[in-house]
């Protein structure tokens, strides 16, 4: 029976596979005496050889596809399957208890996760993570349920998720995953973002797509009207397929400008840059035109593994990047961890509203260990292309300065060390925090450049989790408010000879680019998919038309009234 689920459009395009279910598999079991200690033991190894054999699997194709990073996790987890000391006590609890081998294995693991999650020591916290990752691994096999791993899938497929964590979604082989759905989430949740960052399409906020949509049903994501048709007719597959010709017919059109300069029809240029999550989207950012990187994410070097990066490892990806883009600026947001991006292994405390609480630049001036690493590893890469470093989550000067001189003062070490680093690296901040953005004038005098990220910007204005489906009506990039913000910024900034730039997801869209370029915004950065359609759009678009409309909109009252204004002065 054919069916259509509404959500939110995250990523265009149309995609056409059967589902992949990536969901959290039911793990309950009850606890049992067993007639035959000896046969639940066999049991029990049994489990453990088919998990051993499959790690084997996993780690093998992590070296070959993901690097010696992510293997290393999988070899982490192959150790303590091998580990006596924890399998001993659990086949000695299944024969002096009679219980069944599920049972043993959830109270002897639970033992060790709790006794290693109370040391002090760094490396003894991180092997309770692998612990109950193998553990979760075991009780599936003596349970007969199947524990899905997105990186090892091999086919075609279409991914249904709950939500896709930044996590899964770097593992996603983009050669097979031709697109996915999730339940919750709204544009500018991170598995969306990623997913513009890969290319493929995507639909988020469906609320039910775990629930209507079965392994193997035949799906079509819809990325360009935020609509997912669950086992479509004939008919319907064949004109999507004709619509994939399409938007492929106008993806070539767009490809033409790719070494065209980004200037609007009165010859006004603006650096059309893009966001960027590794190394490996350098190719995308080739070959959609990208001018520059104005948001290189470092957060997900620190994702996906057990461990910090190495400096070595971070100065390996930063030097990848900066000679990867032959002297073009790159933009690098220092360590913006915290809100949806977790790291297990920092062990830091559950927080009541994670988005409004210790992370990003509030932990590296606290955690300042970890923050000289980063930093010291980023003026190492200074001297292969032209970098410019950005501070994330400010909300007052004292957190700039703060930061500013820790970066000076790695900088001191290293040359007195006899390590070259760039004579000029420009420092600036993301204005994110509504706090940051009314007092941009005095900001402005000590920052080299601003980069609006109106991803959490419109959230913290609008008291709206952008994470939410419910309240996604809230999510106004346009609205007045915003966008007098926005013009606050740009104006402060250019009032001291500085330039601003904007990060978040409005800065590629077709509404807000006309806006953008009126209020005299000098870079726009966004997922690399979106820079061809912008620089068409700008050419056909005059500065001094769009300065008017933005004067016009400024006075405005709500979001759907500049909507409005957009698409009849730009005929959209």
């Amino acid at each position: 029976m054919s069916s259509i689920l509404k959500g939110i459009a995250a990523s265009s395009g149309i995609a056409i596979a059967k589902a992949y279910r990536l969901v959290e598999p039911d793990l309950s079991f009850e606890e049992k005496k067993v007639d035959n200690p000896g046969q639940e033991i066999e049991r029990f190894q049994k489990a453990m050889n088919t998990s051993r054999s499959e790690l084997e699997v996993i780690r093998d194709r992590a070296k070959t596809e993901l690097g010696e990073d992510k293997a290393a996790i999988f070899e982490a987890h192959l150790l303590v399957l091998s580990d006596p000391e924890l399998t001993g006590p659990i086949e000695d609890k299944i024969k002096q208890d009679s219980v069944n081998a599920e049972a043993a294995l959830k109270e002897t693991a639970d033992m060790f996760v709790t006794m290693f999650e109370q040391m002090d020591n760094e490396y003894m916290q991180e092997r309770a993570a692998d612990i109950r990752d193998v553990t979760k691994r075991v009780l599936s096999h003596l349970l007969g349920v199947k524990v899905l791993n997105p990186s090892m899938i091999s086919e075609e497929v279409i991914v249904i998720a709950e939500d896709l964590t930044p996590s899964d979604t770097a593992q996603l082989n983009r050669e097979f995953v031709k697109g996915f759905t999730t339940n919750i989430g709204g544009r500018t949740s991170h598995s969306a973002i990623m997913a513009r960052s890969m290319e493929i399409p995507a639909v988020v906020g469906t609320k039910e797509a775990t629930v209507e949509i079965q392994n193997g049903d035949m799906v079509i994501v819809d990325g360009l009207n935020g609509e997912v048709h669950i086992n479509p007719t004939e008919e319907i597959i064949d004109n999507y397929k004709k619509e994939q010709g399409h938007f492929a017919d106008q993806k070539a059109e767009w490809a033409k400008l790719i070494d065209e300069k980004s200037v609007s029809k009165d010859g006004h240029h603006v650096e059309l840059a893009a966001n960027i999550g590794t190394p490996a989207d350098l190719e995308g950012v080739r070959n959609n035109g990208g001018e520059g990187i104005g948001l290189y994410r470092t957060e997900f070097l620190y994702m996906g593994r057990n461990e910090l990066p190495t400096e070595e490892e971070q100065f390996t990806s930063y030097k990848e990047v900066l000679e990867g883009m032959e002297g073009k600026p790159v933009v690098v947001r220092t360590l913006d961890i915290g809100g949806d991006k977790e790291l297990p292994y920092l062990n830091l405390p559950h927080e009541m509203n994670p988005f409004l609480g210790f992370r990003a630049i509030r932990l590296c001036l606290e955690e300042t260990d970890l923050f000289k690493v980063q930093l010291r590893a980023l003026l190492r890469a200074s001297v292969y292309g032209n970098l410019k470093i950005m501070f994330p989550m400010i909300s007052n000067l004292t957190e700039f300065r703060s930061a500013k001189a820790i970066l000076l003062e790695v900088k001191e070490e290293l040359l007195e060390e006899g390590v070259s680093v760039a004579d000029h690296i420009e420092v600036g901040i993301m204005v994110e925090i509504p706090s940051t953005a009314v007092l941009a004038d005095q900001f402005a005098k000590e920052v080299d450049f601003f980069s609006i990220g109106t991803n959490d910007l419109i959230q913290y204005t609008m008291a709206a989790d952008r994470m939410n489906e419910r309240v996604s009506y809230l999510y106004q990039p346009y609205n007045p408010a915003i966008l007098r913000m926005i013009k606050m910024v740009i104006d402060a900034s250019h009032k001291e000879g500085k330039w601003t730039g904007m990060c978040g997801e409005m800065a590629g869209d077709e509404i807000a680019i006309p806006i953008l370029l009126g209020l005299g915004l000098d870079e726009f950065s966004m997922s690399a998919t979106s820079i061809l359609p912008a620089r068409s759009q700008l050419l056909g678009i005059s500065k001094e038309e769009m300065k008017t409309l933005a004067e016009e909109v400024l006075t405005m009252s709500t979001n759907e009234e500049v909507i409005a204004a957009v698409k009849k002065a730009v005929n959209l």
